[in-house]
């Protein structure tokens, strides 16, 4: 699958859950770890962890991909998913403020999300 197709699909099933802020940012050049960052948030660690399990169940039932790695669920505060080519981090606001990705990834190009996003369109888009 496409990495900026990805990217949509996992912006997508975090909108389905209310995310808050959802931002996916382009690191293709910048960084060596990923393609694309995802970047949502949250205003609680429950909602935090339904977001995270909405993208982890919809990518793996309906487009066959699993995460490489999965951290902070438990704890709701701060939820990575690794996907290899897309990174997704799920944060409570305070702790989104306080790591500042938005402000280290400044120079990444942002990514528009398509309006009213649902993960059938994001599939149609990338």
């Amino acid at each position: 699958m496409q990495s900026k197709k990805q990217a949509l699909l996992c912006a997508a099933y975090a909108l389905e859950k209310k995310a808050l802020n959802v931002r996916i940012l382009e690191v293709t050049g910048i960084s060596t770890l990923t393609d694309y960052l995802l970047i949502a948030s949250g205003r609680s660690d429950r909602q935090v962890q339904a977001i995270a399990e909405s993208i982890r169940l919809g990518m793996k039932e309906e487009h066959k991909t699993s995460p490489l790695a999965v951290e902070g669920v438990s704890e709701g505060r701060w939820v990575l998913l690794d996907y290899g080519d897309v990174m997704v981090h799920i944060f409570q606001e305070p702790v989104r403020e306080f790591y500042d990705l938005d402000g280290l990834w400044s120079e990444a190009p942002e990514v528009p999300l398509p309006e009213e996003e649902s993960p059938g369109k994001a599939a149609e888009a990338g």
